[in-house]
């Protein structure tokens, strides 16, 4: 779904639908009403019990243990609502309401020092049709499904007010102290129609989470009980002011559900990637080499072993997502093979598997779905606890990418303290979808485990690569997809189902990105390359500096994290008819990508936009959520800042030669060879010679 107009002015608390179009009134007459639920009852093959599974875990962080409160958090009614409304959206709500709270709708255990309560609906997964594939394994367990999401987010949501100093609970259907049903009717987000309670725009059916808070907010009206909803009105059906408009529900209707919203099956497909993969060449590597994991071990240094353990984790939203990613580690998933169980129907199609398990992607909430062969290569060679050797177990990847959602990117520096919350979501998101997929596939028999970014036994990247889901970019180690750019997070499952691949994608990104040099200009540590791609470690890539990439990730100050690359990138796009279009113009016609890459700077995208900069700039200190310390990164563009940086520019790079070696653990030093790194990268072979290399060998 594309809209017809952009929504750069719309903030984001307002969210995605016309909500303040409707008409409201002071007050309304409380009725009994209960939840929209399924049409059909869960057949027997479908994953019902795995997300049951799922929002049990997250209903144990529903409540805890309140944070001191500090003084930086706004005395403002209306700016805290506003930015309550806003997270909820950034966590995928549909839509949000606030009202307050009195006896009429407590219920045994609500909290009597409550006085608030933000209200939000998630409405329900697009389904397959009777018949398609994945339909038996997903019809009859929407509510279910959305029950899972709506615990999700009230647990993050509560946890997030929990560490500003506030009092707050969650509640959803499966554990609630609250009614539900009456909270949304006095929020404003529904109404009760013979019994059931009706929300505009969300006809295909919804369920509601609250957060329940000591936490004062601006509250907002209730819907009028008769009338219209407003859902056909010409402006709302245009998506006038950057709405979703309301002809997108029957637009996605169109698609089968396995292939996604968006239309990746109108992109070249290749035999190999556009950029070499020697496979012969590449030596497996310990996760312990991974730059994270030596900042965690004190190879970068004291500040960087120190910070490595907070930097994510700054903002209190981002707190409100640890419990959850963490928690969800223990269900990842088994190497081990097992026997066919019966369940999940019939499964000696590995083409029909592919589409039912893509099919539950994009149900579950996946952007994109990809699959390959998890080739050897693409695993670690050890785990970096206790250096215990991996061994490739799975015959099959599936890929998904999370996006990190364009309105929120472009509020920010892309460095800033919203960065790392970004990361954070679509990390959680990915392992909540991929974990229940995973599940599903145990039960019907066949062995099954996710890789989250909390615990991955492979490299992401080359299997985004292979299951044709982006391209190598000068970013170095982020792919970029055709739709959204760089501004994703990806998980992958890997499983012994048997299920046919995907091929590699081209989408003239090569040619692209080597005319484009906006991401390696903007980068605040200078990390990114200007010059042309090298091998490395049998790979053709613009390769980054991760030394430096990573030090500055984790230890800057004005921020959490850093995203600024993907902020800045041209690919990263508002999905309007106009962006699509100009996505269409720089894959089929090569002589306008110069154009493209300077109307990107001259239209002053990548520039913050302040009316979608939603957050409160926080900075956990000893427990306390205060103002930061050293103050907020508050970059724009650096039109000028290019030539100088890139003629200056010193990177090094460390091939598997001055990495831990396989069975290193984190409990021992091995400090960083800057010196040997900059050899490296100074001496590195050209993909022209390593073509030609292959090429006198073969002869």
């Amino acid at each position: 779904m594309m809209r017809l107009y952009s929504n750069r002015h719309r903030p984001n608390h307002l969210g995605a639908l016309a909500l303040e179009r409707l008409a409201r009134v002071e007050t309304v007459i409380a009725q009994p009403a209960r939840q929209p639920a399924d049409r059909s009852a869960a057949a027997p093959d479908s994953l019902l019990g795995e997300v049951e599974d799922y929002a049990r875990l997250f209903s144990g962080f529903l409540e805890g243990p309140v944070a001191p409160r500090g003084s930086a958090i706004p005395d403002d009614l209306d700016r805290r609502a506003e930015n309550l409304k806003a997270s909820a959206y950034f966590l995928d709500a549909s839509i949000a309401g606030i009202c307050r709270l009195d006896e009429a709708v407590r219920l045994e255990g609500c909290d009597p020092a409550h006085t608030h309560a933000l209200v939000f609906a998630v409405r329900f997964g697009r389904e397959p049709e009777e018949g398609e594939a994945g339909a038996a394994w997903i019809r009859g367990t929407n509510a279910a499904r959305t029950d899972m999401r709506c615990a999700e987010i009230a647990a993050v949501l509560s946890g997030y007010v929990r560490w500003m100093g506030f009092s707050a609970r969650g509640h959803f259907a499966g554990d609630g102290r609250v009614d539900l049903a009456s909270l949304a009717v006095r929020a404003g987000l529904a109404r009760v129609v013979g019994g059931t309670l009706e929300a505009p725009f969300l006809k295909r059916g919804f369920r509601l989470g609250v957060v329940t808070t000591s936490y004062a907010l601006a509250v907002d009206l209730p819907l009028a009980p008769e009338g219209d909803l407003g859902d056909t009105a010409p402006d709302v059906m245009l998506g006038i002011d950057g709405t979703r408009p309301g002809w997108a529900d029957a637009e996605e209707e169109k698609r089968p559900l396995h292939m996604g919203r968006y239309p990746m099956e109108t992109i070249r497909r290749v035999d190999e990637p556009t950029t070499l993969v020697l496979r012969q060449e590449i030596k497996r590597v310990a996760k312990r080499g991974d730059f994270f994991k030596r900042a965690e071990a004190g190879d970068l240094g004291e500040k960087a072993k120190q910070e490595k353990k907070r930097f994510p984790m700054k903002h209190p939203l981002a707190l409100g997502m640890q419990p959850l990613i963490q928690h969800m580690v223990p269900l990842q998933g088994t190497r081990e093979t097992l026997a066919p169980t019966g369940f999940g129907g019939d499964l000696s199609d590995p083409a029909r598997n592919a589409e039912a398990i893509k099919a539950l992607g994009y149900y579950l909430g996946a952007d994109f779905v990809g699959i390959c062969r998890a080739e050897p290569w693409m695993y670690y060679a050890s785990d970096e606890v206790e250096g215990k050797p991996i061994e490739a177990y799975h015959d099959f990847a599936v890929v998904m990418l999370i996006d990190q959602g364009y309105e929120t990117m472009e509020g920010a520096s892309g460095d800033d303290w919203i960065s790392a919350s970004q990361s954070m979501r679509a990390y959680m998101r990915g392992a909540e979808i991929a974990g229940v997929m995973a599940a599903h596939c145990r039960k019907m028999g066949y062995s099954a485990r996710s890789h989250s970014n909390a615990h991955s036994e492979v490299i992401h990247n080359p299997a985004i690569l292979m299951a044709g889901l982006g391209e190598v970019s000068r970013i170095g180690d982020t792919l970029l997809n055709p739709f959204i750019g760089p501004r994703s997070k990806s998980i992958v499952f890997t499983s012994d189902l048997p299920m046919s691949v995907d091929k590699p994608i081209d989408f003239g990104l090569q040619d692209f990105c080597n005319q484009c040099r906006k991401c390696a200009r903007e980068c605040p540590c200078n990390a990114i390359s200007f010059g042309e791609k090298v091998m490395f470690n049998g790979y053709e890539i613009w390769k980054a500096d991760v030394e430096k990439c990573t030090k500055y990730r984790v230890t800057q100050m004005k921020g959490s994290a850093c995203g600024r690359c993907m902020k800045m990138c041209p690919w990263n796009r508002e999905d309007t008819v106009e962006g699509r279009r100009l996505a269409e113009l720089s894959i089929a016609v090569p002589e306008a990508r110069a154009a493209i890459i300077a109307m990107d700077d001259a239209l002053q995208n990548g520039k913050r936009n302040l009316i979608k900069r939603w957050w409160f700039d926080l900075e956990v200190i000893d427990g306390v959520a205060g103002a930061p310390r050293m103050g907020t990164n508050e970059r724009d563009l650096s039109p000028d800042r290019g030539d100088k940086l890139g003629a200056n520019q010193k990177l090094a790079m460390y091939p598997p030669r001055l990495q831990p070696p396989p069975g290193t653990t984190l409990d021992e030093i091995m400090p960083v060879d800057r010196s040997g790194g900059l050899a490296e990268y100074a001496s590195a072979e050209t993909p022209a010679a390593a073509r030609a290399r292959l090429k006198s060998t073969a002869g």
